[in-house]
């Protein structure tokens, strides 16, 4: 495969034989003389050079490396790997925003960023970075620490839209993640049936707090590889989403079984997470599915799947996890559920009160960290809506809901305008996503965790990329047919 990097085609054998040969004597005096950590150290910029190489001159092989290493980051930390991780996705995308601007210096191409979203994204990113001027904020620290899940991880928005150029690179992302998705609910699963690893084990020991929000009813709430069970949840809601898409496209009946048991396996594992908030995503996309779909033969099975739906929410059961299912669409009957509505209820006149919010990072982990004894540390947000509207006041709120709108609206338009069969697809499954995480947004915060909060601005940049490639696609055929 290396015939493929134009680097290695001009490095004889006997070159790389004497730069491994000087590298294993530089290693060997640098462990006599001063000790193990200057030859890990060694070792690390070893392999560290080429892997930032790859990733500024091979762009695909940093989107590849930035969507698998996002993925299964919080397992390698739980794990016990001593290293600042979080920053090593910071490097990521500054190294692939760093080959994209040199990619356009070559090869301009601003054309394709002429689109409703990308001027929405802009200006929401502008939203964000102007935050740290807030009079108001009580941290700029918060915000230096807050900026990174929100405002910058959007600029992967513009490398995805100008690096992905082809079907045969989205069927390899496409393919990748839902290879990852699976690993994740086989994980889970074996944390259902056959309990946790030590190190697991020892992580749900370490503070009373994981304890309470994870050990509910005498059963622990799964999060598999991922931070949290409203992570993996949700993450498990988009694979299910997308899998039942394809279910319903043009495919071989061999793919047609395979994408129905991942989509069955996803939702089963989803219900491990014991995230209520999860729980009614795949029924709100398939709605959506149904409209923006919409004939004779998915009716009928809409509305057996409805009678068997209604059925397994509503029939008396002993079992936990069915039980915390069934809650999910009876709110009233959901402690939690009535404990947000109280805590937004308390948090509306300062909101009211203050147009550009209290300062991005001024609730949660940050605010606690950076402003303890401010008003909003110790408001538990629950929701990426309220997040927004407090820390970003009703200005950036109108922008957030602005900017979801103009995604969706676009995606619902390209489905409509995309011909070929296998990419108007893909603009389905990626406009429903986006849909299930914008509502999943409100009752938890849905697009800050890794990995979804880079995914998403993949699914977004996608909606685009489809039509884009749909219409060379058509404009290829055009010339065949005048030749």
């Amino acid at each position: 495969m290396w015939k493929d990097f134009s680097l290695f085609n001009h490095v004889s054998q006997s070159s790389v034989f004497a730069v491994l040969l000087l590298f294993s004597l530089l290693n060997a005096f640098l462990l006599v003389n001063y000790g193990l950590v200057m030859s890990v150290a060694l070792i690390i910029l070893l392999v560290a050079f080429p892997i930032m190489y790859f990733v500024v001159v091979y762009p695909k092989v940093g989107i590849m490396t930035l969507l698998i290493v996002s993925y299964i980051l919080m397992l390698i930390i739980r794990i016990g790997v001593n290293f600042p991780l979080g920053t090593l996705i910071d490097g990521l995308q500054f190294l692939l925003i760093l080959g994209f601007f040199i990619a356009q210096k070559r090869n301009p191409d601003w054309a394709i960023y002429k689109n409703p979203i990308t001027f929405i994204i802009i200006l929401w990113v502008v939203y964000n970075l102007l935050q740290a001027l807030n009079p108001v904020a009580e941290s700029t620290l918060a915000w230096l620490y807050t900026i990174r899940s929100t405002a910058i991880v959007m600029l992967m928005y513009f490398v995805f839209m100008y690096h992905i150029k082809s079907i045969k690179f989205i069927r390899l992302i496409l393919n990748v993640w839902i290879g990852l998705a699976f690993f994740a609910a086989a994980y889970a699963f074996k944390q259902e049936y056959f309990g946790f690893f030590k190190f697991e084990e020892d992580y749900l020991a370490s503070d009373p707090l994981i304890m309470s929000l994870l050990f509910i009813g005498g059963q622990w709430r799964k999060f598999s590889i991922f931070s949290d069970p409203v992570a993996f949840s949700f993450n498990m809601v988009i694979g299910a989403v997308f899998s039942i898409v394809m279910l319903t496209s043009d495919i071989s009946v061999q793919k047609k079984i395979l994408y129905g048991f991942l989509a069955m396996f996803f939702a089963l594992t989803m219900v491990y997470s014991g995230t209520r908030a999860a729980y009614v995503l795949i029924p709100a996309a398939l709605l959506l599915f149904i409209v923006l779909k919409l004939n004779k033969t998915l009716l009928f099975v809409s509305a057996i799947g409805l009678f068997f739906f209604l059925i397994l929410i509503n029939i008396p059961t002993s079992n936990y996890n069915l039980y915390r299912f069934q809650t999910a669409f009876k709110p009233s009957d959901d402690a939690s559920f009535n404990v947000r509505k109280v805590n937004q209820k308390k948090i509306q006149p300062y909101i009211q009160s203050h147009p550009f919010g209290g300062g991005l990072g001024a609730t949660g982990t940050w605010g606690e960290r950076f402003s303890p004894n401010s008003y909003l540390a110790k408001f538990p947000p629950d929701s990426g809506y309220v997040r927004v509207a407090v820390e970003l006041g009703y200005v950036g709120l109108f922008l957030f809901c602005t900017l979801m709108f103009i995604i969706l609206a676009t995606g619902i338009s390209n489905y409509y305008l995309i011909k070929d069969p296998e990419l108007k697809n893909y603009c389905l499954a990626m406009t429903l996503i986006v849909f299930a995480l914008h509502i999943g947004n409100y009752p938890q915060e849905a697009l800050v965790q890794l990995p979804t909060n880079v995914y998403f601005y993949l699914f977004v940049a996608l909606i685009n990329i489809t039509l884009r490639l749909d219409r060379k696609i058509q404009s290829d055929k055009l010339l065949i047919n005048d030749n």
